[in-house]
């Protein structure tokens, strides 16, 4: 997980988008614990990171968001 998380920018059409996304989200734990911080911390901080996919997923009407987390 990067430091700094924003969702991208595009001034594409929504006809250039994908209908389907999948995200395979790994490495939060690494994310927290090489900023010294608890590992519940990096997980708590990849589920704003989903919400803002989703949320940017849902203004650019993509149908389907698949997550695959471990």
């Amino acid at each position: 997980m990067a430091s700094k998380s924003t969702v991208p920018k595009t001034d594409a059409t929504s006809s250039a988008l994908p209908r389907h996304v999948a995200i395979i989200m790994d490495g939060n734990g690494r994310w927290a614990k090489a900023k010294g911080l608890p590992r519940l911390m990096g997980h708590e901080r990849g589920a704003e990171v989903v919400r803002k996919i989703f949320k940017f997923a849902a203004q650019k009407g993509i149908e389907f968001l698949t997550l695959y987390a471990f």
